[in-house]
């Protein structure tokens, strides 16, 4: 049987990362390949930006023989007062991605566990997400609490 355990990710893991990132909006809804592109050009940067300022921490699952098989990230959004909570940084958990060949194995249960644990260590209060149809039901399981929340997209006109 196949061990798993998860490492903390950083600058030179940013390539697996940006891949994995990829594969999970491909399986989640397909967009044009301009758009992932686009995605792929500009989340390395963005991700070597947070990760030095400590507002960006990745973890990584790798199997006993060091196969990189999924991984996560925290990124410690800066979220405005309501009620109970007045303000600051709170971890919101993206990019939660599992290797096709090993789903169904608790990969994602595994590092979502083990950021939900440095989130709690480090004393944050709550955390947040957007769940994926397929993810859904692990972070149900841990305990997350379904939200609402909804998208927009302006459709631009762009003229020469």
């Amino acid at each position: 049987m196949t061990k798993f355990k998860v490492r903390p990710a950083g600058e030179h893991d940013i390539p697996a990362l940006t891949s994995q990132r990829h594969r999970m909006f491909e399986d989640m809804h397909s967009p044009p390949i301009k758009d992932l592109a686009i995605h792929d050009v500009a989340f390395p940067i963005w991700a070597r930006t947070e990760i030095k300022s400590r507002r960006l921490f990745c973890f990584l699952v790798e199997t006993d023989d060091g196969r990189t098989v999924g991984g996560a990230t925290l990124w410690l959004r800066e979220v405005q007062p309501y009620p109970g909570f007045a303000g600051g940084k709170i971890p919101y958990l993206m990019s939660v991605y599992t290797e096709p060949e090993f789903r169904g194995r608790g990969v994602a249960t595994l590092v979502t566990k083990h950021a939900m644990d440095w989130a709690k260590e480090n004393g944050y209060p709550s955390m947040s997400l957007h769940a994926s149809h397929n993810g859904r039901k692990i972070y149900e399981s841990l305990g997350w609490k379904p939200g609402n929340e909804m998208d927009f997209e302006f459709l631009i006109d762009v003229r020469d």
